[in-house]
């Protein structure tokens, strides 16, 4: 419920991030199924009667987001604001604060309070039940290089985290009460995954959740992974992103997490899965096999990245791997056995000398088998033909020598 609401099972809030509205999925356009998301998200909201929304960060994928992503935000704020859904947003590091920031004095009014700056950190919004109020500490993401002047602490995450918190300590001490933050960072112990950017200062990008002792619980956003993390007297949780981002989340549960907060602080916590366009995967193995392996039948709708072990490259792989598999995304060519280090490929170069068309023959047994007497002719045609010219080149005026052109002036000059 809203501030100065009543409950008789304590606070019942809806904890969400990483939106990234406006990305894709290695060139799938995601903006139905963001759009989705959030209206599903507004159906949740409202069915489960939650008090209020968490939003951890990130709900742009950039600083300057698309008209589209900018709509699809703006329509979900305010049905919850219609619902009479107190909202809480903390810009994340894809965020731009000035941006996201804008008009926030206003939509406070509405009961949608987008906290961006360092001012205000230690400035909760409060909800009340019956039981007495729970502060609800929003803490955008802190860039150390921007703020650690202001806050008088070292460069890192962890100095300016610190800080914050020694503010927020501050004020709970004048005003007792249940308390939980709202953040983007990446906790010590968290488990990150390729999609998320790094925020990393002086090589350092974590911090402990030890920083959240005292709080009941933290509602982070930043690694797209759903999880628990440990080492806090809180319940320190990221919600993870409401859809996948990269191949290396293939395993997650993409979700929400409802949270109830009783008299006493105690949480429970409750995954709700999110809607998802369709599921993905990664397969590897022999392009013959992959094409009529049975075990493979559930992926065929999936989002998928294929890696081929051939021995060598065969011939339209993507074409012919999309006659089953009409979604793959990506495709790697990883040959079994074959060594495919840095180390491997600089000693097949040596091992084949200095003469262009002998290197350009063992670059294409490589990637493709032994070349026939055909395929060497035609490329030692083109070797001598690209040869010729940059001789001609180099015999231009100028060009032994190395003497500048001269000047081209313009009429006037």
């Amino acid at each position: 419920m809203s501030a100065g609401a009543v409950s008789v099972v304590g606070v019942r809030l809806l904890h969400t991030s990483d939106w990234h509205l406006g990305r894709s999925f290695h060139r799938a356009d995601l903006t139905s199924a963001q759009g989705d998301f959030l209206d599903w998200l507004v159906q949740l909201a409202v069915a489960r009667e939650v008090d209020a929304v968490l939003v951890a960060g990130d709900i742009f994928d950039r600083a300057v987001p698309s008209v589209d992503a900018v709509s699809i935000a703006s329509r979900a704020l305010a049905q919850l604001a219609a619902a009479g859904v107190t909202v809480v947003v903390t810009s994340g590091n894809h965020d731009s604060a000035t941006r996201l920031g804008f008009g926030s004095e206003l939509a406070t009014a509405a009961g949608v309070h987008v906290r961006t700056r360092l001012e205000g950190v230690d400035q909760p919004v409060t909800l009340t039940d019956d039981h007495g109020p729970l502060h609800v500490y929003p803490i955008p993401y802190l860039d150390p290089d921007v703020v650690h002047t202001a806050l008088g602490v070292g460069r890192s995450h962890a100095d300016v985290f610190g800080a914050v918190m020694e503010r927020i300590a501050s004020h709970r001490e004048a005003n007792p009460g249940r308390a939980i933050a709202v953040g983007h960072a990446f906790v010590t112990g968290g488990a990150p995954s390729d999609s998320e950017r790094d925020i990393r200062v002086g090589g350092v990008n974590d911090i402990s959740a030890s920083l959240f002792d005292g709080l009941d619980y933290v509602a982070l956003g930043h690694l797209h992974g759903a999880q628990i993390v440990a080492g806090s007297s809180a319940v320190v949780r990221y919600s993870g992103s409401p859809l996948a981002y990269s191949f290396s989340e293939v395993g997650h549960r993409k979700s929400v997490t409802l949270v109830e907060i009783d008299a006493e602080g105690q949480v429970r916590c409750e995954i709700v899965e999110t809607p998802v366009p369709r599921s993905i995967a990664t397969i590897r193995g022999r392009l013959d096999d992959l094409l009529v392996d049975p075990l493979l039948a559930v992926h065929e709708s999936a989002w998928l990245q294929v890696t081929l072990t051939d021995d060598r490259r065969p011939d339209a792989p993507l074409e012919r791997l999309r006659r089953r598999f009409p979604h793959v995304l990506v495709i790697e060519f990883r040959p079994e056995g074959a060594g495919v280090t840095v180390a491997a490929d600089l000693a097949r170069l040596r091992s084949v000398g200095s003469d262009p068309v002998e290197v350009g023959r063992a670059f294409l047994a490589y990637v493709a088998g032994e070349p026939d007497d055909t395929e060497m002719s035609v490329f030692a045609s083109a070797e001598e033909s690209a040869r010729g010219r940059g001789e001609a080149l180099h015999a231009l005026p100028g060009a032994v020598s190395g003497a500048p052109e001269p000047a081209v002036q313009s009429e006037g000059s």
